[in-house]
């Protein structure tokens, strides 16, 4: 089968090794030509997972509509504030038939959107929002890429579009679940890389490993409250999309959100992690949609208003701890 990866990221590098370990044709469009030409002439790619050596069923394209045409299955692999207008420019391009699959886990400021929601606005009146879906989970690029076992998440409003996501996507070593919850994958997918951040500005602050325990376990609580607010099932954030990936992401040293909030830990401006980082911290931008958008709902999340104070109100970490562990007395499922 022809399959399209839109985005030659280190998630988007990574998912075109797992289509080509599927058995799939993988056409990998990036932005940089010496991305594409690596990737072609050399099988690397020399930005993104620079060891790792590329099946040669793999073929990089300049071209995004190139890319896509004629592909049964497109990885929109795009960071989340790019997915609309990537999607808006591929969509009159796509096959009619074609399931198109969102992996980035952000969600829009303007109009709070997930990104299935993205997809379906951006690809209206060429892609039904029935061929859209979402792949989330406990799942790092670099230890997928070196084919390390591993376990994600496939969902959509239809059934047929996640069985068809789970068929094409599952290898030996990563197996593809189906859960119907679409807005609860998402969130879980979404929020989590805020806790990443405020676990890393534990740890970078060296406040514990206590207190990084308490946090996660907290943090897992909040994403719970505001997405069950949402219509979101619980029993979606006790799985792979919500605490596997809540945890896999606060604590391992491949997440890039927790690198952001450890260097901010140890004394850092947001700013000049950023401009050090060559991959996106989702996090950062999903941490003002995810507060103004609980701010609007009247739902309570001190851990993500934490975090915005720390990132974008110059709170120093120290504080906003304390004001957390100060927070009036509660009952533990609160």
């Amino acid at each position: 089968m022809k399959t399209a990866v839109i985005g030659a990221g280190s998630w988007g590098t990574a998912l075109a090794i797992v289509l080509a370990d599927a058995g799939h044709e993988v056409r990998l469009w990036a932005r940089e030509a010496k991305i594409v030409d690596s990737v072609n002439k050399e099988r690397r790619n020399p930005t993104y997972l620079k060891s790792v050596t590329l099946p040669d069923q793999i073929t990089a394209y300049a071209s995004a509509k190139e890319c896509c045409r004629g592909c049964e299955l497109i990885i929109m692999a795009t960071p989340s504030h790019t997915m609309r207008d990537v999607g808006s420019y591929l969509a009159a391009d796509l096959e009619p038939d074609a399931v198109v699959v969102s992996v980035a886990k952000g969600i829009e400021l303007e109009g709070f959107n997930t990104m299935t929601k993205v997809l379906e606005e951006a690809l209206d009146g060429y892609i039904p929002p029935e061929q859209i879906g979402v792949l989330s989970g406990p799942t790092h690029a670099e230890e997928v890429a070196m084919r390390k076992p591993a376990a994600i998440v496939a969902s959509s409003i239809d059934r047929n579009t996640a069985e068809f996501i789970q068929a094409n996507v599952m290898t030996p070593m990563l197996r593809v679940y189906i859960n119907p919850d679409v807005i609860g994958v998402e969130i879980g997918g979404s929020v989590k890389n805020i806790m990443a951040i405020a676990t890393g500005i534990i740890d970078g602050a060296e406040l514990g490993d206590n207190a990084a325990a308490g946090l996660i376990t907290r943090s897992l609580a909040e994403i719970k409250r505001f997405g069950m607010a949402l219509g979101a099932r619980e029993e979606t954030f006790n799985g792979l999309a919500g605490i596997g990936d809540l945890v896999v992401t606060c604590t391992s040293r491949h997440s890039r959100n927790r690198h952001v909030g450890f260097e901010i830990g140890k004394g850092k401006k947001l700013d000049e992690i950023i401009e050090k980082m060559d991959m996106v911290a989702e996090g950062v931008k999903t941490t003002r949609s995810v507060k103004e958008w609980a701010h609007s709902l009247g739902i309570e999340m001190p851990i993500t208003e934490s975090v915005y104070q720390v990132l974008f109100e110059d709170v120093r970490p120290q504080q906003a701890v304390y004001e957390l562990m100060t927070r009036e007395p509660k009952e533990e499922a609160c």
